[in-house]
């Protein structure tokens, strides 16, 4: 599955399949504009680290399309650029799909503004290629990490939607099943925005993956019953010491991991590691809106007037973590030097 994010180039619009709407409803939430791709990411039309990157790309490339050819049109692009960048606080890869926008600038120098439209264009293309590419690739890595028979258990959605493509936890499944294993999935619905009962059930169900949905709460009693083998998660920032921040609920899992004895993987692509944080201590989480937990399909669940935590994120520090699934390989502890060492081949190869 990977045309969840695509770009109509003759008329300068980037279709996203609007995730707030399944599994009921598959339809399109289209961007003419960057203000528009910002309410994409702010409103959960389309999330996971990898694709809130990838809807970035091509969201700076709309803000050249909409900056105009007057006196000024580089200062506006600047002021575009960063507003799309502070979209949202915790997942790295927004920045960084925006900053590699703007190296791309600098590298082609004083150009026009049609110029600099096509060369934005076709590094958001190659961005999207790339972050497929990269899911495979971690994919095949995560895979040798899974058991014939085994039962994964996974939080939120790290599928082929939370990414450009076949997906960071979903891929290593996938993976697995298309190397012949028998693999079974358990979903855990992940309250309030329910990713994991509306958006991986969904994806699994249509892949024929056999994936059964559990109650956030029920997470303890099936490790204790037996029934999960694995847990494998996504992730939205991965501090340089392997601390990992993920979808809220993420840290009580790996928690119940280690005290049933299960190995606890974090799959996703080298983009997500933010060598500039330190730790998780430094990785700001975001507040969503009251009404995520207040209202259930409109109607109000919990009484006027009584405060609300509705905190996106937590963070899994490093100790809990078997293995961090990346495509260069599967990074294992210590984790300080096992990321440097991943990044500094990565940036190698890129630049050699």
């Amino acid at each position: 599955m990977n045309d969840h994010i695509r770009f109509d180039r003759d008329a300068l619009e980037l279709h996203l399949l609007d995730q707030r709407l399944l599994p009921g409803e598959e339809a399109d939430f289209v961007c003419r504009t960057p203000d528009e791709v910002i309410t994409a990411l702010q409103t959960m039309v389309v999330r996971g680290a990898p694709a809130i990157g990838v809807t970035a790309a091509w969201g700076c490339a709309l803000a050249v399309s909409r900056t105009g050819d007057g006196d000024g049109w580089r200062e506006r692009l600047d002021a575009a650029l960063e507003a799309i960048a502070d979209a949202r606080p915790t997942a790295v890869n927004l920045r960084w799909a925006v900053e590699r926008m703007r190296a791309c600038r600098r590298a082609a120098g004083d150009v026009d503004r049609p110029a600099l439209l096509e060369l934005f264009l076709r590094e958001a293309r190659t961005m999207q290629d790339e972050d497929v590419a990269a899911c495979k690739r971690l994919g095949r890595f995560g895979a040798d990490c899974l058991e014939d028979g085994d039962t994964v258990l996974t939080h939120c959605n790290a599928g082929a939607l939370a990414t450009a493509g076949y997906g960071t936890a979903l891929g290593v499944i996938r993976a697995a099943v298309e190397q012949g294993k028998r693999i079974r999935v358990i979903a855990d619905e992940t309250r309030p925005f329910l990713q994991g009962a509306r958006l991986t059930a969904w994806e699994l169900h249509k892949d024929g993956i056999p994936v059964t949905v559990a109650c956030d709460n029920a997470c303890a009693l099936l490790m204790q019953k037996g029934l999960v083998q694995r847990v494998v998660v996504g992730a939205d920032r991965i501090a340089a010491n392997g601390d990992a921040a993920n979808k809220i609920g993420t840290f009580g899992v790996a928690l119940l991991a280690r005290h049933f004895g299960i190995p606890f993987y974090v799959a996703a692509p080298l983009s997500t590691i933010d060598p500039q944080t330190a730790d998780g201590t430094a990785i700001p989480i975001e507040e969503r809106p009251t009404g995520e937990v207040t209202h259930a399909g409109g109607r109000r669940v919990t009484p006027e007037g009584v405060p609300v935590y509705n905190f996106a994120f937590d963070v899994t520090p490093a100790a809990l973590i078997s293995g961090i699934i990346t495509e260069a390989g599967v990074l294992r502890p210590p984790y300080g030097p096992a990321v440097r060492a991943a990044l500094d081949e990565a940036a190698t190869e890129a630049h050699p």
